[in-house]
């Protein structure tokens, strides 16, 4: 962006100035040489990151082009003092907006809303920008399909933060004209970028603990996302064309504008490019949005009756739920005609910038593998078994309980229970072919042709293992006929022990006893991997101690 000529003496305010876009904005004021900053927020003191410290803004601190200012918005005092000598206000202070608190919401959002504007004519600002959200028209049930700003507020609002920023909205295009102040609101859809203390650390927290393999919906929703630095070019372009003064400046005051990358995604692909670019799997299983209401209503009631005893906030929220599912996109056409606005990064460079920049977050690229996923083969069944692939464990599970009902607990014959389940399959097999790709939205995956196919290439390994098979068995005969292998021989007579036990067990307690231990045992190993190897190495040791004074024994006697 081009730097425009000026003295630099001109004071703008940015309230919120530590926030998230606020912060970029700020920095892309201070290379504009056009401005003098005053970063207005809560904290007593500017606390920089080291990367601030040594860029454009500690120098601006240190120079006098900028300066840091206390102040609470819902002190009208405080508002003043902070915006005494700035011709420019850029409104941005805004609670969290996960937090679902309309106190806190109204008490900021519009009670502090006033006190700017009150401020802004007592001060004798020239402009102000309000920071809105696209969240104003959105009631929470019909999606959004390139909104436009003709849109009204809805009768109810998603949740108690768009309700207080819309009353904000109002307020501040209703202040357009008062004393000569000019107002514009921006609302800026879905910020992302480097800085982002919300989407980007709750997506790896949820990859982290397992919870990001879940799509809310069909997954196909539509979403508009902005890049940060596209935002606070907006805000600089509505600024801009309210100071020429002209027919432009009229057009723009008392106007609201929707901000996007102007290049709509799905919001889970969205969600997925992220999580893969920093090493996560991406979400694959769909949970229909009407089943997850009902869990998160529960989740908000027991959040706000433990919240006074330190609960966090839940990340499970009716709101929420309805934002992850609905579809939002918003036509930018107004604010290109009225104020200039492109995008000056696009989506594909954002997401870059915005993965390289928490390279801190990202998932950990070399693991060790277990020894009973090596002892398993590190494919399909050790996946299986360890429920690395959750649904092909259930898909296996569910056609062991079918083995179990028809061989074993029906009372048919071999024969009967085999056409039964040959039958069963058949049926599936049939009508999953009818079914067409795609139902009510959710996508058919459908078996190809190759997964009935048993390559040559298959059969040699199978062949081949068997034959190893066959080799290690008649090794082991070799080596007891020696006499020589304790540990082999106690091997041997374990394992013979144990098929002897089962061997008394009937086909069907064996079954019903086996499958889940071998399910359960060797996901208990796999955790425990390293404990339990140690306790058997304690044993081995006492066995090998026992062995050598055995023999010993038997020595002294010849």
């Amino acid at each position: 962006m081009a730097a425009i000529d000026g003295d630099g003496e001109r004071w703008c305010a940015l309230t919120g100035g530590r926030g998230f876009a606020a912060r970029h904005l700020v920095q892309m004021l201070l290379r504009s040489q056009e401005w003098r900053v005053r970063i207005v927020d809560l904290g007593p003191s500017i606390n920089l990151e080291p990367h601030e410290e040594t860029g454009v803004v500690g120098e601006a601190l240190k120079s006098g082009r900028a300066a840091y200012i206390s102040a609470d918005l819902r002190w009208k005092r405080q508002v003043s003092k902070a915006f005494h000598g700035v011709e420019v206000v850029f409104h941005m202070a805004a609670p969290d907006s996960s937090i679902n608190n309309f106190e806190l919401h109204y008490s900021v959002n519009v009670g502090g809303t006033k006190n700017v504007i009150d401020a802004c004519i007592e001060c004798k600002v020239k402009r102000l920008i309000y920071t809105s959200s696209p969240s104003v028209v959105f009631d929470g049930i019909h999606g959004i399909y390139n909104g436009k700003e003709s849109m009204p507020y809805p009768i109810k609002f998603n949740d108690s933060y768009s309700e207080t920023k819309a009353e904000a909205e109002k307020l501040v295009l209703r202040a357009n004209g008062r004393n000569g102040l000019l107002t514009c609101c921006i609302r800026p859809s879905s910020i992302f970028g480097p800085g982002d203390r919300l989407l980007v650390p709750s997506l790896v927290a949820a990859a982290r603990a397992g919870k990001s393999k879940y799509i809310i919906g069909d997954g196909n929703n539509m979403y508009d996302f902005t890049y940060v630095e596209n935002v606070a070019y907006a805000h600089i372009c509505a600024e801009r064309t309210l100071a020429t003064g002209g027919t432009a400046a009229v057009i723009v005051a008392g106007q609201a504008y929707f901000i996007t990358n102007v290049e709509p995604i799905k919001f889970w692909e969205f969600m997925s490019l992220i999580l893969e670019g920093l090493g996560y799997e991406r979400p694959s299983i769909k949970i229909p949005a009407p089943v997850m209401m009902p869990i998160a209503y529960l989740v908000e009631l027991i959040y706000k009756l433990f919240s006074c005893f330190g609960m966090s906030v839940p990340q499970l929220t009716p709101s929420r739920v309805r934002l992850l599912s609905c579809e939002r996109t918003f036509s930018c056409s107004k604010a290109r005609d009225h104020i200039g606005y492109e995008p000056i990064v696009s989506l594909k460079d954002g997401l870059r910038k915005t993965i390289d920049s928490f390279s801190h977050l990202r998932a950990v690229q070399f693991k060790r593998t277990s020894k009973v996923y090596a002892y398993l083969g590190n494919e399909n069944v050790a996946n299986t078994l360890l429920w690395k692939d959750k649904k092909q464990s259930l898909i296996s599970v569910l056609f062991l309980a079918a083995i179990y009902y028809y061989f074993f607990a029906s009372g048919y014959t071999l024969i009967t229970a085999m056409a039964k389940l040959l039958s069963l399959s058949a049926l599936f097999l049939f009508v999953h072919g009818m079914l067409p790709t795609k139902i009510l939205g959710y996508n058919i995956e459908k078996m190809p042709p190759s997964y009935f196919h048993f390559s040559e290439e298959n059969a040699h390994q199978f062949a081949s293992s068997l034959g190893s098979s066959w080799n290690s068995l008649v090794g082991i005969l070799r080596s007891l006929y020696k006499g020589r292998d304790w540990s082999l021989y106690l091997k041997v007579v374990i394992t013979l022990l144990l098929v002897s036990f089962l061997g008394a067990m009937t086909v069907q307690s064996s079954y019903k006893i086996g499958i889940p231990a071998l399910f359960i045992g060797v996901y208990i190993y796999e955790k425990w991997e390293d404990e339990i190897d140690g306790a058997f190495d304690r044993v081995r040791f006492e066995v090998l101690k026992l062995q050598s004074y055995v023999t010993k024994i038997f020595k002294r006697q010849q």
